[in-house]
């Protein structure tokens, strides 16, 4: 369904988010939209999610040209399909619609995505992603989805308007299976560069870090870090989100005087009292003091 963001007393901002995702920006946006260059040449966000940031950016911000990209195929299929085939893409949606039951999301759920079409390919996805427990996406080591079904009563699944709005917001943006570091071969001076990748686990419970085959650790944190920090070098204007963690702070320690903290909630722990409003992290390599507005003050405090 569509999602409405109030930018102003005046203005608002539909946002056609087809997915859920752990770590979705939509409840940020409108604090994070005090942080975003004014201008900027081209956009690139090689951790996509639900998309809600690049939706606000394409829809309020326009830049020139986007690449947004991922190494989890299967999401980076369902964009691609979104953006060509929507009316394909919604005819396999009714289906699973129709026949929805548990049983019929285990069954869904033991098809190998690699033996379907792309259109089915990425109707599965969404299916599960819709029905399954909290919204997860979260694969073992053979690349296989291993969440549980989730008890929802009646769930939508999709919404149609959603999905052709969708499309026609990523209509000329480039979609590309890739890895982060990746980026470093098409992101030049003036551009903009937003990574949001799998969090610094602040416990163990609250670890989720493989939603590809392969798991996100501190090796990887790392050389993300080294990733801001040149693209910085050459110009590119960077913005990263991350757990409010003592590495983080240790990673981006330049960019103190860059980096706000921001309150949100989240609900993907495996202990339930441990769900709820969390400190996270937004580094800049840019500075915002200038553009963080008094609305803003009263939600995020200064990095210390």
């Amino acid at each position: 369904m569509n999602h409405v963001i109030h930018l102003s007393a005046k203005e608002s901002l539909l946002l056609p988010l087809f997915l859920k995702w752990a770590g979705g920006k939509l409840q940020l946006i409108e604090q994070l939209e005090n942080l975003f260059p004014h201008k900027f040449r081209n956009y690139y966000e090689p951790f996509i999610g639900s998309g809600a940031v690049f939706f606000y950016v394409k829809s309020k911000l326009k830049p020139n040209k986007v690449i947004l990209s991922d190494t989890n195929e299967e999401l980076i299929n369902c964009f691609v399909i979104v953006r060509d085939k929507p009316s394909e893409l919604v005819e396999s949606l009714l289906n699973h619609r129709k026949k929805h039951s548990k049983e019929y999301y285990y069954a869904v759920r033991s098809i190998e995505s690699n033996r379907l079409d792309s259109v089915d390919r990425a109707a599965r996805l969404i299916y599960l992603n819709k029905t399954c427990f909290n919204g997860l996406y979260r694969v073992n080591s053979k690349g296989q989805f291993n969440v549980p079904f989730g008890d929802y009563e009646s769930p939508s699944i999709f919404d149609k308007n959603t999905l052709f709005q969708a499309s026609q917001l990523l209509r000329g943006v480039h979609l590309q299976v890739m890895s982060f570091e990746k980026i470093l071969d098409f992101a030049g001076k003036d551009d903009f560069v937003y990574f949001d990748p799998p969090y610094i686990p602040l416990s163990k419970t609250s670890s989720f870090t493989r939603y590809s085959k392969s798991d996100f650790s501190m090796k990887e944190q790392k050389q993300l870090s080294e990733v801001f920090e040149a693209l910085h070098s050459r110009g590119c204007f960077v913005m990263l989100s991350n757990s409010d963690h003592a590495l983080t702070r240790e990673l981006y320690r330049d960019y103190k005087k860059n980096t706000v903290v921001v309150r949100a909630k989240r609900m993907i722990n495996s202990v339930g009292s441990k769900r709820g409003a969390i400190d996270e992290l937004i580094v800049t390599s840019y500075s915002t003091a200038n553009k963080v507005e008094t609305s803003l003050l009263s939600q995020v405090s200064n990095f210390e």
